[in-house]
């Protein structure tokens, strides 16, 4: 089932990023999805990951997740090396900074109660599946 699943999301992270975000911004249970553009720390590659979000203020958030696997999903390593990257949501793109929260965090579970929210629950029964803590990490618009 995990498998099918992760079959469905990509395709829908290439029909998003095919479409430049006409279409593919809700995804599967009506979840809002960013298109994050990262650089890979050791490849230097592009790297795009379609994630659920949900807005703090003028930040966009997201999580680190990674289905509450052992280890985090590789783009948070990318934007712990270079937090200066590029979201796309639907057709606007807007350039960012990322920085990853954790529990310790004074705003940690408000943020992730809004992501939680987002995606209906799954957050707390991932965080659930395994020992680490989760980071909610906080897309702040960068200004010109």
């Amino acid at each position: 089932m995990a498998s099918l699943f992760g079959n469905v999301l990509r395709v829908h992270q290439k029909i998003y990023e095919a479409s430049d975000g006409l279409v593919g911004h809700r995804v599967l249970f009506g979840n809002p999805t960013l298109l994050l553009r990262t650089v890979g720390r050791k490849s230097g590659q592009s790297r795009v990951s379609a994630l659920t979000y949900a807005r703090d203020g003028e930040d966009w958030l997201v999580t680190a997740s990674n289905g509450g696997a052992p280890r985090p999903p590789g783009w948070l390593a990318n934007l712990k090396a270079a937090p200066e990257v590029e979201i796309q949501v639907g057709r606007r793109r807007v350039p960012v900074t990322a920085r990853a929260t954790y529990p310790e965090d004074p705003d940690y579970a408000r943020r992730w109660a809004l992501v939680d929210k987002v995606n209906q629950g799954r957050y707390t029964a991932y965080q659930q599946r395994t020992e680490r803590p989760i980071s909610v990490v906080v897309l702040s618009p960068r200004t010109a």
